[in-house]
């Protein structure tokens, strides 16, 4: 994880606090969803975080992962090669980041870059893979291998159109958000000025 020493303190604290975040069970399904996704040409990483890590960080799985979920010769990423160089490494992860947003990921759910290549913060590293997969599921355009079950469902928009004749019927009447005439009422009170009966 790069040539950075312990942490101590309170950034310490901040990154045990990120890395309790990771999921293993998370990881395993993940692991299991990209090698059917990409083929038997990908490796079986080793298990834990590190072995994760160090399985996407070259890029080379990110990249064949996204080139996946396109039809073939459409993928984002053209060229695709291992490389021991950090920077043709950090290349291919930006270019796997492009990808997915152009897939349709949101801006806000994509890790960094170096969240993954110095691995400190797998844990959004495994939250973008699951909003990958979840939107791969909702396209729906027979792309996607796995189980659908490992992902959550995207909630689909449900537009609802109404016809002139339903809207005005609605205007005439009054919702009870406005209040109701019926029910409590003030029959039988006392007026305002009268003394309270002591007894």
């Amino acid at each position: 994880m790069a040539n950075r020493g312990p942490s101590y303190g309170l950034s310490r604290e901040v990154q045990q606090k990120i890395d309790r975040q990771y999921d293993p069970e998370l990881e395993q399904i993940l692991v299991q969803w990209i090698l059917g996704q990409c083929g038997g040409d990908v490796a079986q990483p080793a298990p834990g975080r590190d072995g994760f890590q160090q399985w996407l960080k070259d890029g080379t799985v990110l990249c064949r992962l996204i080139n996946s979920l396109h039809p073939r010769g459409q993928g984002p990423v053209a060229k695709i090669q291992a490389s021991t160089m950090a920077f043709k490494q950090m290349e291919q992860i930006s270019q796997f980041l492009q990808g997915a947003e152009r897939y349709g990921i949101a801006a806000t759910d994509i890790f960094q870059t170096v969240d993954l290549w110095e691995g400190k913060n797998m844990a959004c590293v495994q939250r973008t893979l699951m909003n990958l997969g979840s939107l791969a599921v909702a396209k729906g355009d027979g792309l996607f291998v796995g189980d659908p079950n490992w992902f959550p469902k995207k909630s689909q928009e449900n537009r609802r159109v109404f016809s002139e004749d339903k809207l005005k019927e609605g205007q005439s009447v009054i919702g009870l958000q406005m209040g109701t005439n019926r029910g409590a009422s003030q029959a039988g009170m006392t007026g305002y000025g009268m003394p309270r009966q002591i007894l």
